[in-house]
């Protein structure tokens, strides 16, 4: 990301007074995990939504190996970047077709190897029907948790250079959220994984973490980096995990 502003328009196609992201610039080396994190309204989703070009840049430019994404043939672009969202977008027909919605003629046992990755496995075996069993229209039969999981079992099974994860494990336990985290840990290493969050148990073993604040870059840094010198980061950890000094002491520990 090279000094990049994003401004949505109105109704008139102007762009708002109050642009989502001013002046943003960071680099993700390949094969890193970084976390994009901040409080809602940041400019979290929206950032990630330039790297597969869902929006474009109002100034600056964002760049995959060195080319401006605005350059690149759209679907071919797509085709390396896979995301998972918060709100999961599951489509009426059986756990295999969602499952294979983005991965194309690979062989079942890699749809079964994805859903393990995403812990749906169990819980899909568990139905009568396995993985041909029913999904509703929009996941309505299934619980958020199960919907999340599911659409990031897509998401790992298309493959992709690039995995977006927006806020995906937000409707499952510390646990569960710590079994895929290991488990995308191993599968997706090599592969370049943007984690959107706004628990810093989420962010907290991403190689490095961009703050944002107001759509701005706030600090980057680990974990242990940004406690030590992010007041704003200081202040997140204290409101959901506990005291910043007895966080440090444990780090130090270990």
């Amino acid at each position: 990301f090279r000094n990049v502003t994003m401004s949505y328009l109105d109704a008139d196609a102007r762009p708002l007074d109050t642009p989502a992201l001013v002046d943003v610039s960071f680099t993700i080396d390949a094969g890193e995990t970084v976390a994009i994190l901040g409080q809602t309204g940041s400019g979290k989703t929206t950032l990630i939504s330039l790297i597969p070009r869902f929006y474009d840049a109002t100034a600056g430019s964002v760049l995959i190996d060195g080319h401006d994404v605005r350059m690149l043939d759209l679907a071919a672009l797509r085709d390396q970047v896979a995301i998972a969202e918060q709100q999961a977008m599951l489509f009426a027909g059986t756990f295999e077709s969602n499952l294979r919605f983005g991965a194309g003629d690979v062989d079942f046992g890699h749809l079964v190897d994805a859903a393990k990755v995403a812990d749906a496995d169990d819980f899909i075996s568990a139905q009568s029907e396995e993985y041909d069993g029913p999904i509703g229209e929009q996941g309505r039969n299934l619980s958020g948790g199960q919907r999340q999981r599911v659409s990031l079992a897509r998401a790992v099974a298309a493959d992709p250079q690039i995995l977006i994860l927006d806020d995906t494990t937000s409707a499952v336990d510390v646990a569960t959220e710590a079994r895929i985290q290991a488990a995308l840990s191993t599968t997706m290493a090599g592969r370049t994984v943007v984690i959107v969050a706004q628990r810093v148990s989420t962010a907290i073993g991403a190689d490095k973490i961009i703050l944002l604040d107001a759509g701005t870059v706030s600090a980057i840094g680990t974990h242990a980096e940004l406690l030590d010198r992010s007041q704003l980061y200081q202040e997140i950890v204290e409101s959901q995990l506990g005291d910043v000094d007895e966080i440090a002491e444990l780090l130090a520990e270990r």
